[in-house]
């Protein structure tokens, strides 16, 4: 429906707009100066596990992901707040303290907010952040012949379903909960840098030790896009960026990392609403290789929480990405590879 929506609405023109929403990016840049450019987000969604502080942990670490996603450093957050009236206001101020532990970690600045009140509680952030104009990494560039590195595994969608009809063993919660409280941060500064760790920010005592983004780092691998993998499915923002770059991609499904549980889930049917819609909207760009189980084929469509990102890195520089995101602790998987445009616009393959 959005979709639908945005593509009859006026384009807007500014040179300095970087990347609009022209081709479903994870966020909007906007350039400054020659040397700056402002990456802009927001996210917010309803609780997805029972805990108030783990929820607002996860709601923080999702907003600051897109920014992840475009190469670029948190620097700002506002909270979006709706909450109702009669609830209790400790579970408020632990959904806060959740967010603001998350986005302490990420060196981003809760500088205000807005709160509204709602018979339904909702959370989340917009996110700014800062990246050099000529580093952005958007979901456009990919180039056949680069291999697909993922960091996270899928089923968030599927396992948080099964934690609201309260069926969800505690083994998949945890595993669920850790994946969705991770940070990309230590991902993205090796894909953009070489190294974790080089984009952390002090506490500034002057407005200049904020950290220029034309000072970081130059990694030694040619990544070409990037996003996070989040609410469209591993499908849904593959399809975008083989849209986005003109080509086509090749999954191998039994590469691609799975939570635990998530195939409980589906054999047992707590399939998300988001799943369905993702399935029947991207599907059709979709070839299976004979053979794939049905439970792979529908976990490929799971709508994720802050999930993992999706890196489009040259063949030659993909076994030294990988080792880099290993040892800083990312766990990145090689799922695929990307190939000249082509029907199907996704082959899957076993």
């Amino acid at each position: 429906m959005l979709d639908a929506v945005l593509g009859k609405l006026a384009r807007q023109q500014d040179p300095n707009v970087l990347v609009g929403f022209d081709h479903a990016d994870d966020a909007g840049v906007y350039q400054l100066t020659p040397e700056t450019a402002l990456v802009q987000t927001v996210d917010f969604f309803t609780p997805i596990v029972d805990d108030p502080y783990t929820f607002g942990q996860i709601a923080a670490t999702n907003a600051l992901s897109d920014v992840y996603a475009m190469g670029g450093k948190p620097l700002t957050a506002l909270a979006l707040v709706c909450f109702p009236d009669k609830a209790e206001v400790e579970i408020l101020e632990r959904i806060l303290a959740g967010g603001l532990s998350k986005m302490i970690e990420a060196g981003c600045i809760v500088v205000g907010g807005h709160s509204i009140r709602d018979e339904e509680t909702k959370f989340g952030y917009s996110v700014t952040g800062l990246v050099h104009p000529k580093r952005v990494l958007a979901n456009q560039g990919a180039q056949p012949g680069d291999k697909l590195l993922f960091t996270k595994a899928l089923g968030t969608g599927l396992i948080s379903t099964a934690i609201k009809k309260g069926v969800a063993r505690q083994e998949w919660i945890d595993a669920a909960v850790k994946s969705m409280t991770t940070l990309n941060k230590a991902a993205a500064e090796v894909i953009t840098t070489g190294r974790a760790g080089t984009e952390h920010r002090p506490t500034p005592r002057k407005p200049r030790d904020v950290g220029h983004p034309s000072k970081a780092a130059v990694p030694s691998w040619a990544v070409h896009a990037l996003t996070d993998i989040t609410g469209f499915g591993l499908i849904g923002h593959a399809r975008e960026m083989a849209l986005a770059s003109n080509v086509s991609l090749v999954l191998h499904a039994a590469k691609i990392p799975v939570l635990e549980g998530a195939f409980e889930c589906v054999r047992a049917g707590h399939i998300p609403g988001g799943l369905k819609a993702n399935r029947e909207f991207a599907e059709c760009v979709v070839e299976y290789e004979s053979g794939i189980p049905e439970d792979v084929k529908t976990i490929l469509f799971d709508p994720q929480t802050a999930g993992g990102l999706l890196t489009a890195v040259a063949a030659g520089d993909s076994a030294a990405l990988n080792r880099a995101l290993h040892t800083a602790g990312v766990p990145a998987v090689e799922i695929g590879e990307v190939a000249p445009l082509t029907k199907p616009l996704i082959r899957v393959t076993s």
